[in-house]
């Protein structure tokens, strides 16, 4: 009787009342179902978009049309929807950096006018930088005009840029940015296709990235519902560029990252390759090995002196800079690379420092896969940076 009533009942084992693999049960010992997990994940994102005055929050479901892989202007269309500010940085003779302008008015900006424009830029004439602020991460576009003003000391320089909850889409405004600064340049004060561009892609698709109060388990569950949307990050040859900059100490790079350790690259101006450079070592932890987790170091991108009490309290990071004050402070990371010389107190990382035979054969191999890869498709499309993840 209790055989037959096995085979008939078709209930799923975990829903079948008084199982003790039931779902009440399971939660009893810490465990959630997947449609709670969903449930959790939209409350967290209402709850952090709310806090910043975010809308257009796309739904968290697997089974919606968003969790399907997007291309092509729809891709972009999403993907560019998520300005929480839009800003201009102006440099002053007399005040140093200071915020010109900014949308909307009740936006927390402070800071960012150092943020937004490189100590040392008044060096290069154009530049773009990536930095973090908060919860939020910013692009700003620099770029520094000659003009015959006395009371400008012959340059005009300005930064504009946006903030958003996450930055694998922040590369899709560089255009604009690039074309508003040099416009705010020629005609200060003329704020008006910067007003219109934030109103047409106000809004976020945020990533786990932006919310730092929950737990790895949760955090591996938001990754997997958000892959799709972050396939593709950044411009292609950003990934190419790094790989051949560094050659086989790239693994070295992809060691460290894994150990999780304080990674900091110093370079005079311009900085924005430098920013890619951040982005490539996190993307090296990049993995399909469930057993160890899904994780990703801290991005902060640009940095400089007023970050530095932040960086003593990370345990992880990785970050650049235009500061060389950064190298005296030992305290604040693990290895130190200036252009492609790698610095370190720590006994144990020197001796990681060092290329090995399999770096050497693994670096080798990873050239012929971009060689083949190149061979295949045409390396000016997005979908260049996602050959070495294959």
């Amino acid at each position: 009787m209790a055989d037959t009533e096995i085979v008939t009942d078709r209930t799923p084992l975990l829903e079948r009342k008084g199982s003790s693999g039931s779902i009440e049960s399971n939660n009893k010992f810490g465990f959630r179902s997947l449609e709670n997990d969903d449930q959790k994940i939209k409350v967290v994102l209402n709850s952090e978009c709310s806090r910043y005055g975010i809308t257009n929050v796309i739904d968290v479901n697997e089974d919606s049309e968003c969790m399907s892989p997007v291309s092509g202007e729809n891709l972009f269309d999403q993907q560019s929807s998520d300005i929480v500010c839009i800003f201009c940085v102006a440099f002053d003779t007399r005040a140093g950096n200071i915020i010109e302008w900014h949308l909307p008015c009740d936006c927390n900006v402070d800071g960012i006018e150092f943020r937004a424009m490189a100590s040392g830029s008044h060096r290069v004439q154009t530049d773009f930088i990536y930095f973090k602020r908060g919860q939020l991460y910013g692009l700003a576009c620099f770029e520094n005009m000659p003009v015959d003003n006395a009371c400008e000391r012959g340059a005009r320089m300005k930064s504009v840029g946006v903030l958003a909850v996450t930055y694998t889409s922040l590369h899709h405004h560089m255009d604009f940015l690039k074309k508003q600064v040099r416009q705010l340049l020629e005609n200060p004060g003329s704020y008006a296709e910067m007003e219109a561009y934030y109103e047409l892609h106000k809004g976020s698709f945020p990533t786990f990235n932006a919310f730092p109060d929950h737990s790895d388990a949760f955090s591996s569950r938001l990754w997997n519902n958000f892959m799709p949307l972050m396939k593709i990050t950044h411009p292609a040859g950003c990934f190419t560029q790094f790989m051949h900059f560094f050659g086989e100490r790239i693994f070295v790079l992809w060691k460290l990252a894994l150990l999780k350790k304080r990674i900091i690259f110093f370079s005079p101006p311009p900085i924005g390759v430098v920013c890619y450079r951040v982005y490539c070592t996190i993307s090296l932890t990049a993995h399909r090995m469930s057993e160890i987790g899904q994780w990703s170091a801290q991005p902060f991108f640009y940095v400089n002196i007023a970050d530095m009490d932040t960086l003593g309290s990370e345990k992880v990071y990785v970050a650049c800079t235009t500061e060389k004050i950064f190298q005296s402070k030992t305290s604040l990371y693990d290895l130190y690379v200036d252009n492609q010389n790698f610095v370190s107190e720590i006994p144990m990382i020197q001796k990681l420092m060092g290329t090995s035979f399999a770096d050497r054969t693994k670096y080798e191999q990873l050239c012929k896969l971009q060689s083949q890869v190149s061979a295949q498709q045409d390396l000016n499309t997005e979908d260049d940076e996602t050959w070495f993840m294959r």
